[in-house]
């Protein structure tokens, strides 16, 4: 009776393991325009944004300035949020021949070396005077008047506000600015998934290669233009 018992319990436990999800087990998805910004809206978006940037200027408002930093930071370096928050104007790294800013904790605590091309270096270098000038002295690159830290939240409503304001759907969220920058960097990059993934600070290239997908869309497109 005790051998049968025990055969029963192997039984269950094999059972119950087959039904488990192993933990490690990695989840394929793929990138589409539902989760990145395609180029007509990209330009869309930063065009507004500057136009509002440039009336803020002209009447020393604070917000409109600000948002459209966040965005051309997301759209020129693929920061998570979190890693927007955190950020340091004392991270960059503007003098050097090759700009670049330093992520000291991305996801898992990791640091990484982000390169930044020259026409943001130059959005960079204008930002930090406006901000050494019009807000309460704060390291942080994003605070509100008073110098004080902005958080995630606040980020995440700023990017909605953007999308209003830019007249795109509100169903993107500010993560998208991080899936455009990768999107773009694949095919900018003659689809460098090891590029990408530096870039980007994933630690399995196997998360990057969602943005393979992207050909498999670029290639249907063409082939639904031929002879048109």
């Amino acid at each position: 009776m005790l051998k049968l018992n025990f055969k029963k319990f192997i039984k269950l436990m094999k059972d119950e393991l087959s039904t488990r999800k192993p933990k490690n087990r990695h989840f394929s998805w793929t990138v589409n325009e539902t989760k990145y910004l395609n180029l007509e809206k990209v330009k869309r978006l930063r065009q507004k944004l500057k136009e509002a940037k440039n009336r803020a200027l002209k009447e020393n408002k604070i917000v409109p300035v600000r948002d459209w930093f966040m965005v051309e930071l997301g759209l020129f370096t693929g920061l998570r949020v979190e890693e927007m928050v955190n950020l340091k104007e004392s991270d960059f790294h503007l003098k050097e021949s090759q700009s670049s800013l330093t992520v000291k904790r991305g996801k898992g605590d990791k640091p990484r070396t982000v390169y930044i091309p020259e026409t943001f270096k130059n959005e960079c270098l204008f930002y930090s005077d406006w901000k050494e000038k019009t807000i309460t002295k704060s390291d942080y690159l994003f605070t509100n008047n008073k110098g004080k830290q902005l958080t995630k939240r606040a980020l995440q409503k700023s990017f909605k506000r953007c999308l209003r304001l830019a007249g795109l759907e509100s169903r993107y969220s500010i993560h998208c600015l991080r899936h455009t920058y990768g999107s773009f960097l694949y095919k900018s990059s003659s689809h460098n998934l090891r590029m990408v993934q530096e870039q980007l600070g994933h630690s399995s290239i196997r998360t990057t290669q969602v943005y393979a997908s992207l050909m498999n869309e670029d290639v249907k497109r063409a082939v639904d233009k031929i002879y048109q």
